[in-house]
């Protein structure tokens, strides 16, 4: 074991595999600054340059890539309102809401470093404990990942505020959104309108419309002007004091395990892990002060950690039971089958020091990415001094170039201008579109898991509640949804009660 370690050091500490490492953070953090393009997208680019490296250097390259896109991830929901993947949508509630009231440095330095601890703790419980994890994760099938979906998708009413019946209405039409197109199972197409071509509602472009349209428009009918930013350089203003680190620290360490654990699930991913520790996090608060969805770190920090520990939760089954958890971890499989090595549970005893150098080459990966990213902080910020009148068609430019590039084809480009126009009216009417984001992130797992639980049950419906785990998050979900109701009839039951006595 000892020499394994040191071999692995070796190749990590190399000049060739810190450069490695390097590299990948650096062009990590463009790719998770730019809305549309998604880290899977930037590690697929950069896969070719691997082929010349040494395993454990294009390991670092690819690693370095994903740990710091993740983490600059947060940069577009802070700054413009924007997420640029789905799994940073929580991060727009609470971050774009402190960078409105001026707070956009500390909003950026609470997610940073906040989700660099995040990943930091994924890479622990990888280290310590991938083969636990790998075999419960084993225990979730199509019928408990439905519950756990439906459970995230209980929090619709109470993560906007708006009411339920409007949060209902959004993340209907969310639902139905994600139907479009070719059925999950069948392969066959359905709701196409008739066109030969393929039509589907892709969710980086549905997220881009959603999010970065109405903005556009918003300032097409705003009357001319500059809006005052207030605008803080100082590092020690732009970072969390010890005082907030403290108070959120169950924050971080709850977030965190919810990531590693919803990335070692092949699946639900981050959008679900995201959304999950949101709620969890609001529900579990008492008093927040200011309200979630009004500027609350704690907002900022739970789908931070827990959006940066999906990282190290990805790996655990791709490593243990050669599965990959996550797109990108299924890049870096095939970097690994590439360079001669099979993930699996034979990796690590033919290959103990290249694992070993997995380990260490996600430690120095997120120790760059902690450093750079807490110095780019305020060049971010600076762009909030750019007036908005120049700045959006920049962002719409953006839009339109990253939806374009999901698959080079145009219609992801009307769907995204559609659903950005359908957003503004929604929001001009009093409906919320978080809902309807929630629905278009968690529909397609909720459907496609709930029809395969149907099938391998041979339509048995009591599938669901067979399984304690399943069961236990179904419970769960209708406690969340009915809980205050019938709470509130208990409690007026109870007086009737007395006088009858």
């Amino acid at each position: 074991m000892p020499e394994a370690v040191q071999a692995a050091l070796a190749m990590v500490l190399s000049g060739e595999g810190l450069l490695s490492i390097l590299a990948g953070v650096l062009i990590g953090l463009v790719v998770g600054c730019v809305p549309g393009l998604n880290v899977t997208m930037g590690m697929i680019l950069l896969l070719p340059f691997t082929f010349s490296l040494e395993p454990a250097s294009a390991v670092g390259l690819l690693m370095g890539i994903y740990i710091s896109a993740m983490t600059a991830g947060a940069v577009p929901p802070v700054l413009f309102g924007i997420p640029g993947v789905p799994s940073s949508a929580a991060t727009v509630m609470d971050g774009y809401a402190l960078c409105r009231q001026g707070r956009a440095g500390k909003a950026l330095g609470v997610a940073m470093l906040v989700g660099i601890v995040g990943g930091l703790i994924g890479v622990a419980l990888l280290m310590v404990s991938a083969p636990l994890i790998a075999r419960v994760a084993l225990n979730f099938g199509p019928a408990e990942i439905f519950a756990v979906v439906l459970f995230g998708l209980t929090s619709i009413s109470e993560v906007t505020g708006m009411g339920l019946v409007k949060s209902l209405i959004a993340a209907g039409l969310g639902l139905m959104l994600t139907t479009i197109g070719m059925d999950p199972l069948l392969g066959t197409a359905r709701y196409n309108f008739g066109s030969a071509a393929p039509v589907e509602v892709d969710l980086v472009a549905a997220m881009l419309g959603v999010f970065a349209i109405p903005r556009v428009i918003e300032q097409l009918v705003r009357r001319p002007g500059r809006e005052a930013v207030t605008l803080d350089y100082r590092v020690s203003a732009e970072l969390p004091t010890w005082a907030e680190l403290r108070s959120l620290w169950w924050v971080l360490l709850l977030s965190s395990l919810i990531g590693v654990f919803a990335g070692a699930i092949p699946g639900p991913g981050g959008p679900v892990a995201v959304f999950l520790s949101y709620d969890l996090v609001r529900r579990l608060s008492k008093s927040p002060d200011p309200p979630f969805g009004q500027g609350n770190l704690a907002g900022v920090a739970a789908p931070e950690a827990a959006n940066n520990a999906i990282t190290g939760g990805a790996l655990i089954p791709m490593l243990t039971l050669g599965v990959p958890g996550e797109p990108p971890a299924a890049v870096l499989m095939g970097a690994l089958l590439i360079h001669g090595l099979r993930p699996g549970p034979l990796l690590f005893q033919q290959n103990a020091a290249f694992v070993y150098s997995i380990f260490l080459a996600m430690l120095v990966g997120n120790l760059f990415s902690l450093v750079i990213s807490v110095w780019a902080i305020r060049l971010y910020v600076n762009v909030l001094r750019i007036p908005k009148a120049y700045l959006m068609p920049v962002i719409l430019v953006l839009a339109v170039v990253g939806s374009y590039s999901i698959s080079h084809n145009m219609a992801d480009v009307y769907v995204m201008l559609g659903l950005g126009l359908v957003s503004y009216l929604l929001e001009k009417g009093g409906f919320p579109t978080m809902p309807m984001v929630l629905g278009l992130v968690l529909g397609g797992t909720a459907e496609s898991e709930f029809r395969r639980a149907l099938i391998l049950s041979a339509g048995d419906y009591t599938v669901f509640l067979r399984s304690p785990i399943s069961l236990t998050f179904l419970v769960a979900a209708f406690l969340w949804v009915f809980g205050p109701t019938l709470w509130q009839v208990v409690r007026g039951l109870r007086p009737a009660a007395t006088e009858s006595d």
